[in-house]
């Protein structure tokens, strides 16, 4: 039992070892620009080891040097309420988790009524607020569970903690993914339409946007119908987007 009890204390000082440091990390934020994330470094990995090349393009600006169009756009598709939140926006967590239940217990009855056939895919839907996608992007790995997502809480407090909305929205704008090898406002503006993110117009912003919860996708279906539905949707709703 004593040698129970010393292991469970040193894996409860490991825990607090590990807060500690994400706290440090997070709180050197508000000065310092991080290099990479934690998502960039394994999206990176993969594309070399399967390409043997290193198409990085990520330029690093602040927030004045993205347009205000991008910002709204942004947050008009992926966290409307992200200026009133605390880090976690329970009601869409809610939401989610409801409307993934009904379509794992869909897919179950469609499995139990044909046996023999291929199990069918069920897509996720998150809910998770531009500060939770950004502490998942820094430092944790992409798989889905109960452990992890306790951590991306406890990082998302963090962040909401020690970092104003404003830089919480530079460090996500500068780091997330916007095509294979295309990480932040700049390097996306340039990629797909040869200008700085300083001058993309309200389209261009709705665009890019719309790509950021399928980026890879998106990048080879350019003239996607639903790509241009969307934009257009997302451009109506950023006039009532209020910025940090």
């Amino acid at each position: 039992m004593r040698a129970f009890g010393r292991w469970c204390v040193l894996v409860l000082l490991a825990c607090l070892a590990l807060q500690v440091f994400f706290a440090l990390r997070i709180a050197s934020m508000a000065v310092l620009s991080p290099q990479s994330t934690s998502f960039e470094r394994s999206q990176v990995w993969q594309i070399v080891t399967r390409q043997s090349r290193l198409p990085w393009r990520q330029e690093w600006v602040d927030r004045k040097s993205i347009s205000p169009s991008l910002q709204r756009a942004v947050i008009a598709s992926e966290d409307s309420v992200f200026s009133q939140h605390g880090g976690v926006w329970w009601e869409s967590l809610e939401k989610a988790w409801e409307k993934n239940a009904k379509a794992k217990a869909v897919a179950e009855q469609r499995a139990q009524r044909r046996p023999d056939a291929k199990t069918p895919h069920v897509k996720i839907v998150g809910g998770s607020t531009i500060t939770q996608q950004l502490a998942k992007n820094l430092f944790l790995s992409g798989e889905r569970t109960l452990l992890r997502k306790g951590q991306e809480m406890l990082i998302t407090l963090t962040l909401e903690t020690f970092l104003s909305k404003q830089r919480i929205l530079e460090i996500y704008l500068n780091s997330v993914e916007w095509g294979e090898g295309v990480f932040g406002a700049e390097a996306a503006a340039q990629h797909y339409f040869r200008k700085s993110a300083a001058r993309l117009s309200d389209w261009e912003a709705a665009r890019l946007a719309v790509m950021l919860p399928r980026p890879r996708y998106f990048e080879q279906r350019a003239q996607s119908a639903y790509l241009a539905s969307r934009a257009e949707t997302i451009m109506a709703r950023m006039g009532d987007v209020v910025l940090p």
